[in-house]
């Protein structure tokens, strides 16, 4: 009997951060691989919901938690409900986060921990706590959505830099512990996608805009779903033997130094 790699089906996955943008974009290949999806969200219930019926009009079975992944008591009353109402957690997917764009000798000390405690702290928590069930079972895989700022740095993100660079090796760390318990810790570095925060500046002219395309091997935004791919296969039995590694969606960027502006 042959072993389909990329087939999800039975699994269920908690994608922290799902209700919109990138993490929902994740959630939905996960959901048509065959995974059982638990949404997160930290804002309203009325989003929270709202997202939810969004996942089952594409015919997706998705159950929505509303709990703060900084708040460690929250997360363990969460977990706990999941695994008791709908089925133990097989995929962790560390999505959520947060930016803040100040100049760093002008962040305040607290934005700063902030970012440091939802792009890097909540990870440790959340994966901290689902991951005593994997053990377990000797089985299941952790996604942490690390960022190209895991390896360069840029005006004004200095905060979420920080975090993003710790979140990469926290997840080598992840691997070395976890990887004897058949458990992969592996990453996803997205590039620049073209989401509802980038429309303003996804536009012909604009700096940045023509910056990205330029900078970009492949010439493009990044389209949500592409991301799909990577999450499907580092949920997924095609990545048993893949841990402690951040695959970087980004149509090249980190491959190159660039090019002048008036090179084709």
């Amino acid at each position: 009997m042959s072993i389909k790699l990329f087939d999800l089906t039975g699994k269920v996955a908690l994608v922290t951060g799902a209700t919109h943008g990138l993490g929902m974009a994740m959630a939905i290949g996960l959901g048509n691989a065959g995974a059982t999806l638990i949404i997160n969200g930290a804002s309203s219930q009325e989003k929270l919901d709202n997202a939810v019926a969004e996942y089952k009009k594409l015919g997706l079975k998705a159950f929505g938690y509303r709990f703060d992944v900084t708040n460690e008591a929250e997360v363990i009353e969460n977990i706990t409900k999941i695994e008791t109402e709908v089925g133990v957690i097989d995929i962790l997917v560390n999505n959520a986060g947060i930016i803040k764009r100040t100049p760093l000798e002008e962040m305040e000390v607290a934005d700063f921990e902030q970012v440091i405690k939802v792009d890097l702290v909540s990870p440790f928590i959340v994966s901290k706590h689902v991951v005593k069930g994997m053990i377990s079972r000797k089985e299941g895989k952790i996604i942490n959505i690390c960022s190209m700022m895991s390896e360069l740095g840029r005006n004004t993100v200095g905060a979420y830099a920080a975090a993003k660079g710790g979140l990469k090796m926290l997840t080598q760390n992840m691997a070395t512990e976890w990887a004897k318990h058949n458990i992969q810790i592996n990453g996803i570095g997205p590039g620049y996608f073209a989401t509802s925060q980038t429309e303003p500046i996804r536009v012909d002219g604009h700096p940045f805009n023509d910056f990205i395309v330029g900078r970009t091997p492949a010439g493009r935004w990044g389209d949500p779903s592409d991301l799909q791919g990577a999450a499907i296969f580092l949920s997924s039995k095609a990545s048993d033997f893949v841990s402690g590694q951040v695959v970087y969606v980004d149509g090249g960027i980190l491959a190159t130094i660039g090019k002048p502006a008036n090179e084709d």
